[in-house]
């Protein structure tokens, strides 16, 4: 149900547009002055405000000049017994949505009222089709890693060095990679992303190259490959450490050359591409194992970039709350949720495998389930964080797990990683899928986690 707010010093004016308003079924508030109003609008989310001009406190114009200033998108209709074509003028100058003369004709004025309720349902609805396409959302951080990280896109971009960026999976690589291409002079050519771990060994070399139509069974026709697609732009190679050999060896005579040939084909082709890699495997381990080349990964790595886990800057997960809070609200298209300084610190306290897109999934489940303003008891209630059950039972008391099993950090991380994904999975009766959807990671990564930890079901 809609809210309006009415803004008029004659009672039987407010009386009159309130019968009205209230009998087609809107939800509406009444004032006699323009500095109660004004109150009023910053205290509530009202949908539409008609507002008289000629007031004794406050002039109309003033109080629309300042409801403007307090809530942009609030759409305003102003009415007045002294109309003029003048008057009309100036109210649209300063913002107002549209100008009707007392009294009002019944039938203009509710068409009115349901055109500049339309005209914001709009205005709202585009601001979240505007964030959900908007190329690049803000690197959030006050630590030190990521002002570095700042200082050095910042250094890097302008130039067509290739980065090589790495950190663990959710921790925000592609997030890297599109502000490279943003502030770079390549910013208005494409930048083209590739999963290398999401595409089968078979198809990565015709994904990036492209082919011939021919060239093998399923080649129905010609296709042009990631490489050209970028060309002038920006070629993101995400989870590079997950390329077959074959694909590795024509990626670094594509770089050394500027050149590529299409699968099935023979013809050279120019290529003027910046390509950005990134990887949360160690590729001097993967070097070491024979899984990746050593050339590649000098190629690949003129500048490195490392993305630390957030539970390395858990300083900044304030910051990264509340900026997700008031963006998922904004989606959901419901009034921004508070969050408690004591629910920060049990956020803080949790441990954190999944990083930044873990914390988002967190703070979206938090705003679900809990009450305008979110508690440390609705984080210890909700967050389901990604270890054991027991161990966050409740982040304030002493850990349950041994902690003189582990011989370094790595091998906990791997432990808490393990029990997560047995977690999830036995919660997902073991569908791989729905399991990989569930925690974010692609259905690959999984069963390679699987294989890793040697989870098995019925364990």
């Amino acid at each position: 149900m809609a809210k309006i707010l009415i803004i008029d010093d004659e009672r039987a004016i407010r009386s009159t547009l309130r019968e009205i308003l209230e009998y087609e079924d809107y939800e509406v508030e009444d004032v006699d002055n323009g500095i109660d109003g004004l109150q009023l609008i910053e205290k509530k989310d009202f949908d539409l405000v008609l507002c008289d001009i000629k007031m004794n406190r406050m002039d109309g114009m003033e109080v629309l000049t300042e409801g403007l200033a307090l809530k942009p998108d609030l759409p305003f209709i102003m009415i007045s017994g002294h109309g003029t074509v003048e008057t009309a003028v100036e109210a649209s100058k300063k913002g107002a949505f549209d100008f009707i003369s007392k009294p009002p004709d019944l039938n203009r004025l509710l068409i009115t009222v349901r055109n500049a309720l339309d005209r914001g349902s709009l205005v709202v609805e585009a601001k979240v089709l505007k964030r959900k396409v908007s190329k690049v959302r803000p690197i959030l951080g006050n630590s030190q890693a990521i002002l570095k990280i700042k200082e050095t896109i910042d250094r890097v971009a302008p130039t067509d060095a290739r980065v090589l960026v790495t950190g663990a999976n959710g921790s925000g690589k592609e997030l890297v990679a599109r502000w490279l291409h943003e502030k770079s002079h390549r910013s208005n050519a494409p930048i083209i992303e590739v999963n290398c771990a999401a595409i089968p060994s078979e198809l990565i070399e015709s994904e990036l190259f492209g082919h011939e139509k021919g060239s093998f069974t399923s080649a129905i026709k010609q296709r042009i490959g990631k490489f050209e697609s970028a060309n002038g732009g920006t070629l993101f190679l995400d989870e590079i450490g997950d390329m077959s050999q074959s694909a590795q060896a024509k990626v670094l005579r594509a770089l050394q050359e500027s050149k590529i040939t299409r699968v099935g084909g023979e013809k050279e082709i120019d290529v003027d591409v910046r390509v950005v890699a990134a990887t949360n495997k160690d590729l001097l381990k993967e070097i070491e194992a024979g899984n990746f080349r050593m050339d590649l990964y000098h190629r690949l790595s003129v500048i490195l970039i490392h993305v630390p886990p957030l539970a390395d800057r858990k300083d900044d997960i304030g910051l990264l709350t509340q900026s997700f809070l008031d963006e998922i609200c904004n989606e959901y298209g419901m009034p921004v949720k508070k969050i408690s300084d004591a629910a920060i610190d049990a956020l803080k306290a949790l441990p954190w495998t999944g990083n930044i897109r873990e914390l988002r999934n967190m703070v979206e489940r938090l705003i679900i389930l809990s009450d305008k303003t979110i508690t440390d008891n609705d984080v210890r209630a909700f967050a389901n964080p990604s270890a054991p059950a027991a161990a966050v039972a409740d982040s304030h008391a002493a850990p349950q797990t041994d902690f003189d099993q582990f011989n370094n950090f790595q091998e906990y991380k791997d432990f808490a990683e393990r029990e997560y994904i047995k977690f999830k999975l036995e919660k997902n009766n073991w569908n791989v899928s729905k399991t990989a959807d569930d925690i974010d990671i692609q259905r690959s990564h999984l069963y390679s986690k699987i294989e890793k930890f040697g989870l098995k079901r019925g364990e």
